[in-house]
């Protein structure tokens, strides 16, 4: 008697690594995905840092990505793939719709951006649809950010906020980021300014709520 197959899955799966750092979520939409005839995924990581590894092993045609993951963030993460895996498409799966975090995203070369409220078979045919070469994006994220502008901060503004997150001193910050001490006040004044905002901690506040950093 002949065997059963393993698996019904056409010859063209569509291979995918998922990059979620929440264990219950990853195990989820692997489920999910893997329910789809024609998807399989290869691999599932819940670290930054282990992205470009994983698809140098297992070739995924789609890297499903969050942002916010522990060591690299699924952006730097997409930027590194556009390099080092040319052919492996990106789409970035999010909790957080913010412009910024769509803009840098299609900066670092991903296909596509949704965020983690949709369905499911939505998802699966962004799958698809980014393989054909569209670029896939949530509507309303993308409305949002046509009317909120470009990042108004310099990577180096962008820096000294991130390295003030912890309440650090601005001698502690220029530490950080090798500055002096007067640089990082101009910087952190600027970002203020342009955040308008009345305080550090306000800006820093306000630039993680667009995505900026």
């Amino acid at each position: 008697m002949d065997e059963m197959p393993q698996d019904h899955r056409p010859a063209t799966s569509l291979r995918v690594l998922l990059a979620e750092d929440q264990g219950m979520m990853r195990g989820a939409l692997a489920l999910l995905l893997g329910m789809e005839a024609d998807i399989e995924v290869v691999a599932q990581v819940s670290s930054g840092d282990a992205i470009v590894d994983a698809a140098l092993t297992t070739r995924p045609d789609v890297a499903l990505l969050d942002i916010e993951l522990p060591g690299m963030s699924g952006l730097d993460a997409a930027a590194a793939l556009r390099e080092q895996a040319p052919d492996c498409r990106v789409l970035i799966l999010t909790t957080f719709g913010r412009p910024g975090y769509l803009r840098r995203a299609m900066e670092a070369g991903a296909a596509g951006f949704l965020v983690k409220d949709g369905p499911v078979e939505d998802l699966a045919q962004a799958i698809r649809r980014v393989l054909t070469g569209e670029t896939v994006i949530d509507p309303a994220l993308a409305a949002a950010a046509l009317s909120a502008g470009p990042n108004p901060l310099t990577p180096r503004e962008c820096d000294v906020l991130k390295a003030s997150a912890d309440g650090a001193t601005v001698a502690d910050i220029a530490a950080r980021v090798h500055l002096s001490e007067s640089t990082v006040r101009n910087y952190l004044s600027s970002a203020i300014g342009k955040t308008h905002t009345r305080n550090r901690a306000e800006a820093l506040r306000e630039a993680r709520q667009q995505g900026w950093l």
